[in-house]
């Protein structure tokens, strides 16, 4: 359980990358999880979009989000394991500046409760990029629920304490952890 140590919740900018080579935009229902969860913990969705597993692509998304004064966070969701095609991690992590090693370590040992030994298939993973934080998660919607509530959503508040991320991000309303 988490400390809260300010008494002010910030509202953050926040973009949901799906990638699926198979989902169209109607049939997005993790991106729409994700959007709906975000909404409901009080930050804003500055922007959305549906991939292919075509790294070049994802790489240029991330890039034009991180290169944004307006988008603080990115949630990406899909292409984190081993089927043929799924980039994610490649496409992504030449863009960090710094990777969470935590968040792909917490979120398996999470998953493993739930799936087993499969949990080890997940290729998880966050970083920042730019003071834009970055989650990447599977695409099933049973994923982006337990790594929003469990992982996600209490570093994304400001309250959390002992730290969070929120003072990491670019256009922070904080300038550290307390």
């Amino acid at each position: 359980m988490s400390k809260h140590t300010s008494k002010e919740f910030f509202r953050l900018n926040i973009a949901i990358l799906t990638l699926s080579d198979h989902r169209t935009p109607a049939e997005d229902s993790s991106g729409n999880l994700l959007l709906a969860l975000a909404q409901e913990s009080g930050h804003t969705i500055r922007a959305r979009a549906l991939l292919k597993h075509n790294r070049y692509d994802i790489r240029a998304c991330i890039s034009d989000w991180i290169a944004s004064q307006d988008i603080q966070v990115i949630i990406i969701n899909g292409g984190t394991g081993f089927s043929e095609g799924n980039c994610t991690p490649e496409a992504i992590r030449p863009l960090f500046d710094a990777e969470v090693e935590g968040f792909g370590e917490q979120f398996r040992q999470l998953s493993f409760t739930d799936i087993g030994s499969s949990s080890m298939q997940s290729r998880a993973l966050a970083g920042i990029a730019n003071k834009t934080l970055i989650f990447s998660v599977p695409g099933s919607g049973g994923a982006c629920r337990q790594a929003w509530e469990a992982l996600i959503e209490p570093q994304l508040d400001s309250r959390t304490g002992p730290c969070n991320f929120v003072a990491h991000v670019k256009n922070s309303p904080v300038n550290a952890c307390r």
